[in-house]
């Protein structure tokens, strides 16, 4: 029916289909903006796990509850749209103490869109009290129309 939500779980989606599914990953907002400069995504305090849930085609939208991890000031803003670009999940060695997964990203051109203005619209978060719980696991999938609300609010430009 349209209009109506429909929430992914775990297994939804096959990548044989060639269909993509759509993930929110949480992020600051700096790391999101050394992310899309550098083409790549990386979350979960460098884990591969949430990397390797998606696949080549899948859709990637940031969300950013600060401007910076642990501190700064709070945005509660979708902060960039992209594209999984291919298979690789690769190690990138930040320091030596410090060797993150990454995996590559082709984002598309967007603009931030607050969070606050589309709770009432999107099935995440619709009649939700306690909206920002998902949130907290750093990396979920979300429905195609959820998708395409937060990408339309972004001004997300596909080309």
């Amino acid at each position: 029916m349209p209009g109506e939500c429909s929430f992914p779980s775990d297994g939804d989606g096959d990548p044989e289909s060639g269909k993509p599914r759509y993930w929110i990953g949480v992020v600051s907002a700096l790391h999101v903006q050394l992310g899309v400069r550098g083409g790549f995504a990386q979350m979960c305090h460098g884990k591969s796990a949430p990397l390797r849930r998606m696949q080549p085609g899948d859709w990637l939208v940031y969300y950013s509850p600060r401007t910076e991890m642990g501190g700064g000031e709070p945005m509660q803003a979708f902060t960039a749209v992209g594209r999984v670009a291919d298979d690789c999940v690769y190690e990138y060695a930040m320091s030596a103490t410090f060797v993150p997964f990454r995996r590559n990203i082709e984002y598309v051109p967007c603009r931030e869109a607050r969070i606050v203005d589309l709770l009432d619209r999107l099935c995440i978060t619709r009649g939700k009290r306690n909206w920002g719980y998902p949130f907290r696991t750093g990396h979920f999938e979300i429905g195609r129309e959820d998708f395409l609300t937060i990408a339309e609010a972004m001004h997300a430009d596909f080309g």
